[in-house]
């Protein structure tokens, strides 16, 4: 279980003793250092009843209060860039929302002060939100991050935000919200620990691209005070509180050998001997391009086109997806590229695809579904991908998200094939597709498991809530026994069964996936040095044994734990 602690975590006291906080792992190696908490929203002053007269100068201070925080978070999305620059510019546009504007002058004419009317007006957005799920409800804490900011502004009190204690520090937090961490500099932050959260949250997602270790999900860090000294494991998932010198020093001395091994293998995937394990990154956006490119890695395991659709009223054209495509491909010459066609729906709604009666989005027209409400979207992404392939010089392969059915596979194969695209696939996303991975493989040329949606539908826990995110740890014995099918099915057909969920960046768990079957791991390009290291020094019957290890586990603790202690321990060879 997520969230607990071992005996002896109990609240600090005179005397200080050393505790494991245990959370989900997210990010390799450690870091040890004093704690830093974020700054609390302001508190609540008791509500008052405006009076008439006071209304209407009430009512302007709340719509000032976001108008304030929408302009500081566009100066903010303009002094930086990329992934930081997007997300403030969201948030920007959020707290600019008229609709927003207006339910607070409303509550406020109906006798609510302004601090207390924007707290109603953002929990009303907030509820509708967390209704309607999926990539919605993701955005919660972005609402909660935009009403404490008001709120600190309508109140004139300082606002909520990142500490800045003038030294290296573990940063602490319930959760962390977007408008903070585009901004964190992890020349001050060693490490992120957080009381929510799960392996597919915001925060997970920012470690594993900084380079960061982080735990998350780990309700005990309430117990950190400013200034204590813990010991983050990004790897076991654990916050020692108070550490011992001697543990401090191990674990800097182990981080220092991580970094080496790290360091000293480039090239190829493969194990200790000689096993090839195709080492790929993911790309989800042009301005990721360059860091991407750069990486040593075989190519592009998952290229993400939803970012030519979001935040759009129709669909992008046919010139301007050949253009995006081109330049990926372009830049990945003589290496493989393998695009995920649109998957829209649930999390990622479109205006021109999604219907808005859904009741259940994440079971809804999502994916590979989109292509029987509209051909067209599919058939123009299609002719896209194959006019930007053409003498690019890239190996294009093209699969299919959230897949089914066999059928499904077969059809969308023939339509790329149709577009003279030589290599489809299959995503490997829902059980189903993953229990009939031995016909799905008959039908189309390679698989890709999305360890993420593939654990929201085995578990059924959506993985946008917090308090379920035990159920959506990669390490779940029964979410690596559907690993296992897929990977088993492509084997007996000579089809190569790719990862490109979460799981594949943990560098033990890679050495795990390898040993069932998986023969390539697509992550975050800051992730790929671990998990060369890992693999180089492990044989292929070593990963065996502990995919067999994991298992046979109660539990994603119990396996993480159990395969942690019975691999092998010894140098990792030489480069040749």
């Amino acid at each position: 279980m997520t969230g607990t602690s071992t005996p002896a975590a109990t609240a600090p006291t005179a005397t200080a003793q050393a505790a494991v906080l245990e959370g989900i792992g997210i990010g390799g190696g450690s870091a040890a250092g004093p704690v830093a908490r974020m700054a609390p929203p302001a508190a609540m002053p008791p509500p008052r009843t405006v009076e008439p007269a006071e209304r209407p100068a009430e009512a302007a201070a709340a719509r000032d209060a976001l108008a304030w925080v929408a302009a500081d978070l566009t100066e903010r999305a303009a002094a930086t860039k990329g992934d930081a620059s997007e997300v403030l510019s969201a948030q920007s546009m959020m707290a600019a929302d008229p609709a927003l504007a207006d339910r607070a002058e409303a509550l406020v004419h109906d006798g609510c002060d302004a601090a207390h009317a924007l707290d109603a007006a953002f929990g009303a957005f907030r509820a509708s939100l967390e209704a309607a799920g999926g990539y919605f409800a993701e955005r919660v804490a972005d609402l909660d991050d935009l009403r404490d900011r008001s709120v600190a502004r309508v109140l004139g009190l300082p606002m909520p935000g990142l500490p800045d204690p003038g030294h290296p520090h573990i940063l602490v937090a319930q959760d962390l919200a977007p408008a903070d961490t585009a901004l964190l500099d992890p020349a001050n932050v060693s490490a992120l620990v957080t009381e929510r959260g799960g392996p597919t949250s915001h925060t997970a997602i920012l470690a594993k691209i900084l380079g960061l270790p982080a735990v998350v999900g780990c309700a005990d860090a309430a117990l950190l005070t400013d200034g204590r000294t813990v010991l983050v494991d990004g790897t076991a998932g654990t916050v020692v509180t108070d550490p011992a010198p001697d543990a401090v020093t191990q674990a800097a001395a182990r981080e220092e050998q991580r970094r080496r091994d790290a360091a000293r293998f480039s090239g190829p995937g493969r194990t200790a001997d000689g096993h090839a394990v195709k080492l790929l990154v993911n790309l989800g956006a042009l301005h990721e391009l360059p860091a991407a490119a750069a990486a040593d890695s075989e190519g592009v395991g998952l290229f993400r086109t939803e970012f030519l659709y979001l935040d759009r009223d129709t669909a992008p054209t046919a010139e301007e997806q050949t253009d995006a495509y081109r330049a990926v491909f372009a830049a990945f010459a003589g290496r493989r590229v393998v695009v995920r066609t649109l998957d829209a729906g649930a999390d990622k709604p479109l205006p021109f695809v999604t219907a808005a009666d859904e009741q259940n989005p994440a079971l809804g027209v999502r994916g590979l579904r989109t292509a029987d409400r509209d051909p067209r979207l599919l058939e123009t992404q299609l002719g896209a991908i194959a006019a930007a392939a053409d003498n690019s010089g890239a190996e294009v392969w093209v699969m299919a998200p959230m897949v089914s059915v066999p059928s499904e596979a077969a059809a969308f194969a023939e339509r790329v094939r149709a577009h003279g695209l030589r290599t489809a696939g299959a995503m490997v996303e829902v059980p189903a597709a993953a229990l009939r991975a031995d016909r799905l493989v008959q039908t189309c040329d390679f698989l890709s498991v999305g360890t993420n949606d593939l654990a929201q539908y085995a578990f059924a826990a959506d993985r946008t809530l917090g308090s379920l995110a035990e159920f959506l740890d990669p390490w779940q014995p029964a979410l690596l026994e559907l690993v296992r099918k897929a990977a088993q099915a492509g084997a007996g057909h000579g089809r190569p069964v790719g990862v490109c969920g979460e799981a594949a960046a943990d560098p033990l768990l890679a050495l795990v996936l390898v040993g069932l079957g998986v023969t390539s791991l697509s992550a975050a390009p800051s992730c790929l040095g671990d998990v060369r290291a890992s693999l180089a020094g492990h044989s292929l019957d070593d990963c065996r044994r502990l995919a067999a290890v994991a298992l046979d586990a109660p539990d994603a603790t119990a396996a993480r734990a159990a395969v942690r202690e019975a691999s092998a321990v010894r140098e990792a060879p030489e480069t040749p």
